[in-house]
């Protein structure tokens, strides 16, 4: 099976359950107020437009890989971290000023319209995108309650749901630092190549792959340590790789298949390996262009098409590339160390490490 199809299929599967899930949800919240009801449509509106799952698919097949025989338990809680995935989303959308996640509004531009809707004194501009804001980081923070929730209500051992939500504890707490570096290297306007691939490991690799995959081993009795260390030794530079062509794709990808604006890494002043190395090996021209056009707000197709005629010819996205590629390469080599209980889940990992750089969303 090619890993589109493992992916669609997991997809059908969670989605299932998320749909049950957010059916209660709404049931429970209209008896506490219309506010959290629409909370909640909001982030049931967000969850379900879009993703591909990946995250709820890596801890399934970790889980399959570890010993862990397929049930409807595992699908259910699997959910978990794509609920976590949305609470970082919600917030992440926030520091990066997106108008859209997955091609609908994102949560603080859909209560800032709120808000533009009912006010009608002076600063409305201002006190609407402060209450779109504020709401946002509210509806994020409710997402990261159903996180611990649907782990916590599961019906594995009491013992193994204590191990699940450290470990979902963990992965929150080993990504939040790498959103920092973002933010905080945004603001100096420079960074260096360890730098941004340490972020990639925070932002990225922790609680795409690593997190999901550790897990999978907890709910699975976490019986082999080594299984966990080689699992580990592979998600790291997969999941960094998967980044740094998520980079690629912000810029040379489809706006139709992204969900949002192509270019708004350029847009928000990322200091992405692209504009590293376009930098790095440019002339005084390109780097003075690349200078004057990273983080403007009102950037046109033109001069993001300069941007990436420049990403172009100083080899930048070739280097961008092959790096990914041979970080697929790295991890593949210590997955084949991994001792598979699940011949299905072997091939889901090998194929998901290729997809990861051949992606075009």
């Amino acid at each position: 099976m090619e890993i589109k199809e493992y992916l669609q299929e997991y997809r059908k599967k969670v989605d299932k359950e998320l749909e049950k899930y957010f059916e209660l949800k709404t049931k429970q919240a209209v008896d506490l107020h219309p506010l959290a009801e629409e909370a909640v449509g909001v982030i049931k509106d967000i969850t379900m437009s879009g993703g591909k799952r990946i995250r709820p698919a890596i801890i399934y097949y970790s889980y399959l890989a570890n010993g862990g025989v397929s049930n409807e338990e595992i699908v259910k809680t699997s959910m978990s971290i794509e609920l976590a995935h949305i609470f970082l989303l919600i917030h992440d959308d926030i520091i990066d000023k997106d108008d859209f996640r997955h091609g609908v509004p994102t949560a603080h531009r859909r209560y800032e319209k709120k808000a533009l809707r009912v006010m009608s004194h002076q600063k409305v501009k201002e006190d609407a995108k402060h209450f779109g804001t504020s709401m946002a980081i509210v509806v994020g923070d409710m997402a990261s309650s159903m996180t611990q929730e649907i782990i916590f209500n599961s019906s594995f051992p009491s013992d193994t749901i204590i191990k699940a939500l450290n470990a979902m504890q963990e992965i929150v707490y080993r990504t939040l630092p790498g959103e920092m570096m973002d933010v905080e290297m945004e603001l100096r306007g420079r960074a260096d190549e360890e730098e941004i691939l340490k972020m990639h490991e925070g932002k990225t690799a922790r609680y795409t792959f690593e997190g999901p995959i550790h897990m999978g081993w907890v709910l699975a009795g976490g019986v082999s340590r080594d299984n966990m260390d080689n699992f580990s030794k592979y998600a790291l530079p997969v999941g960094k790789a998967f980044q740094i062509r998520d980079d690629i794709l912000g810029v040379f990808g489809q706006e139709d298949k992204l969900g949002k604006p192509v270019g708004s890494d350029i847009i928000e002043g990322k200091q992405t390996l692209l504009i590293l190395k376009a930098r790095e090996r440019g002339n005084n021209s390109q780097r003075k262009i690349v200078d004057e056009l990273l983080g403007k707000r009102d950037l046109s197709l033109e001069e993001l098409e300069e941007i990436r005629k420049i990403i172009r010819e100083t080899g930048s996205l070739n280097y961008s590339q092959e790096l990914a590629e041979r970080m697929v390469k790295e991890g593949l080599e210590f997955l084949h160390k991994v001792d598979f209980k699940n011949a299905e889940a072997k091939d889901f990992f090998e194929k998901v490490a290729d997809y990861i750089i051949r992606r075009s969303v």
